[in-house]
């Protein structure tokens, strides 16, 4: 979702707050174009993240709602890379998204960011995502940490089209962050005054 952390997928490095530093793709490109996007679905925050604590973020296409996003312009080969070091795999080989594009889901394993999803295209160009193979009524949702949602929030901001107060509602709804953070201490997150 925000530039920084993508750059670190992309370039290599390790994005601050995380405890995890990535090798890169192969190409180290920035992406041509982002955009902000509302897609069908949901997102929620589940399983422990050894990278950043607390709950990761999912998107499931099939619960009642709307998920926002960012949509980056990258190739195969960096698209495919990212998916790598997601599973904490060496970048080097390109997906064939041949099932993913002609039936909109191909689960490539079963770990947590091994289900490639299309929920549709921007100017006839594929949006493709990864998310897990399980939906939100399959799990136990759990918060995410302060840096984790701080990023995502950071990212909504930069995308351009939503204000702090309506991303820090958006992000406090979320299965996960519900219950756990506030609109007002997600608004903390963004404008740097989080000392907790």
């Amino acid at each position: 979702m925000h530039m920084d952390r993508l750059a670190a997928y992309l370039a290599g490095g390790r994005p601050p707050g995380a405890a995890r530093t990535y090798p890169g793709c192969r190409d180290r490109r920035a992406p041509e174009r982002s955009v902000a996007v509302e897609l069908d679905g949901r997102l929620y925050f589940a399983t422990e993240s050894p990278v950043w604590t607390g709950g990761r973020g999912f998107y499931d296409p099939t619960a009642p709602g709307r998920m926002r996003a960012r949509a980056h312009l990258v190739t195969v080969g960096q698209l495919s890379d990212i998916a790598a070091q997601e599973m904490y795999g060496e970048p080097g080989t390109d997906l064939d998204l041949s099932t993913v594009l002609r039936r909109g889901r191909d689960a490539l394993g079963p770990g947590r960011y091994e289900t490639l999803i299309c929920p549709g295209t921007i100017e006839g160009i594929p949006l493709l995502t990864l998310t897990a193979p399980w939906t939100l009524r399959d799990v136990e949702p759990l918060m995410p940490s302060a840096a984790y949602l701080r990023y995502l929030a950071g990212g909504l901001l930069e995308s351009g089209p939503w204000d702090e107060q309506d991303i820090a509602e958006y992000l406090s709804a979320c299965p996960g962050a519900a219950g756990n953070w506030t609109p007002a201490h997600v608004l903390e997150l963004l404008t740097g005054d989080a000392g907790r």
